[in-house]
């Protein structure tokens, strides 16, 4: 049977090829900006999840910045996975992230209640599992900054653990 030919009898195969090559040719920037459109929307769904409004696993991420000491916010997904806590920043290295990384710390803000956390920087090696667990719970939101769709094996992930920041949170 020719490529081609197995190619429209097995339709999974090819598409599970190009994946692959998808992943294994993506160069990710250091970081996705945002553009003016989302910077509004974030500081506008910033308030209010600073307010307690939104879904429970959102969360307004306050970081002093690296340079200004300025405090900086900015609302973001929590993963919990394995009764542990989680923060992925798809869009990759951000300024958010460069801040935590240099603070070592952040705290969690919803309503009136904040909460400070160490950042323990996941490992390479631990990242695939965490990076499908936060595509498949939050995919409406951050599926655009991933190459693989929602549902990939976990094994897809591992070409991208160097693109995606992820944190374990340790509570202070």
């Amino acid at each position: 049977m020719t490529r081609a030919a197995s190619s429209r009898a097995f339709p999974h195969r090819r598409t599970a090829w190009l994946h692959l090559k998808l992943i294994m040719t993506f160069t990710p920037p250091e970081f996705l900006a945002p553009s003016a459109g989302e910077r509004v929307f974030n500081r506008i769904f910033g308030f209010l999840v600073g307010l307690g409004l939104g879904p429970s696993y959102i969360y307004l991420l306050q970081v002093r910045g690296r340079k200004s000491g300025r405090l900086y916010s900015t609302p973001v997904d929590l993963l919990e996975l394995g009764g542990k806590r989680f923060l992925v920043a798809p869009r990759g290295r951000t300024q958010w992230v460069r801040n935590a990384e240099t603070a070592g710390e952040v705290t969690l803000k919803k309503g009136r209640t904040t909460q400070r956390f160490q950042l323990r920087p996941v490992p390479d090696a631990n990242k695939p599992e965490i990076l499908k667990a936060y595509l498949e719970n939050f995919k409406s939101a951050v599926q655009r900054y991933f190459p693989v769709p929602a549902g990939s094996p976990v094994q897809a992930f591992s070409a991208l653990t160097q693109s995606y920041p992820a944190f374990e949170l340790i509570a202070v």
